[in-house]
């Protein structure tokens, strides 16, 4: 047991550092950099920056420096946000992203159970039918794309809700809703497979004939044992809500790691997207 969690440790360190590695050299290697787009500031002033910073030197030194300092739990600082410590931008940014990540698993649970039940209780009909339908557009349509839908129809168009910023929880209900699309359609087919098998099994027929109504022996019986395997995937999609919420935020205008990635990636901030990804 030692030897396999010793093994599972060093398989981890390493794929982490292959990960940051990767994601150093693509990000220094990209044209531009987080000065480029600053026409206001004069040349000289630029090169005293990027010294200040080092990003003049050889890519190598500055790898090494980088890699050196993490190890110490450095993260560096913000190019963008005047020296402002990456750990520190991570941190304000992230209680954002939990909520909203523990808005969309629940709101994406609780209307995944229920769909998988009805569609189960309703099988061949056109309300399993259109259970599937909602399923199959959760697994294609992308968050990124529900969001915008969601941001100009609800938001925008009809006034029902706020379409972006971050003042309020209600303001919080759009971006839960786009990101917990993918989470109703993985609970929902989960429900409704492990329902039908369990509606069909010996102890569902004896419950019925010690005198237990339909819905008492579904509720104690069929819906219990069918959350069981569904509740194992709730941990993978609780990881997956995270890093899926990037664009989502940024298109709501929530001040959580999303947001901060995607303008980390717009003005090469390389520092702030390294910790982001490193800490995803």
């Amino acid at each position: 047991m030692r030897r396999y969690i010793l093994q599972r440790a060093i398989y981890m360190v390493i794929t982490l550092w292959v990960i940051i590695t990767i994601t150093f050299f693509l990000m220094n290697l990209l044209p531009g950099s987080p000065l480029a787009n600053e026409d206001r500031i004069p040349p000289e002033l630029k090169e005293q920056i990027l010294h200040e910073y080092g990003l003049d030197q050889p890519l190598p030194v500055r790898y090494v420096q980088y890699m050196g300092n993490l190890l110490q739990g450095d993260l560096g600082v913000s190019y963008k946000y005047d020296g402002r410590s990456v750990s520190e931008m991570i941190l304000q940014g992230f209680p954002a992203s939990a909520q909203l990540g523990v808005q969309a698993l629940i709101l994406g649970t609780l209307l995944g159970v229920s769909l998988g039940c009805i569609a189960a209780l309703r099988r061949g009909t056109w309300v399993d039918s259109s259970a599937t339908i909602v399923a199959v557009l959760g697994y294609s349509i992308p968050s990124f794309v529900l969001a915008a839908l969601l941001s100009y129809y609800v938001g925008v168009k009809w006034g029902i809700l706020p379409p972006g910023l971050w003042n309020g929880w209600e303001y919080s209900i759009l971006p839960s809703l786009a990101l917990a699309g993918m989470v109703v359609a993985q609970i929902s087919r989960y429900i409704r497979t492990e329902m039908l098998e369990v509606l069909g099994q010996d102890y569902m027929k004896t419950a019925k004939a010690k005198g237990l109504s339909r819905g008492t022996a579904i509720v104690r019986h069929a819906l219990r044992n069918s959350l069981i395997p569904a509740i194992t995937i709730l941990g993978p999609l609780a990881v997956g809500l995270i890093t899926g919420s990037l664009v989502v935020e940024k298109i709501f205008a929530v001040p959580g790691m999303g947001w901060i990635f995607v303008d980390s990636i717009q003005t090469n901030d390389y520092t702030l997207i390294m910790g982001v990804t490193i800490f995803l």
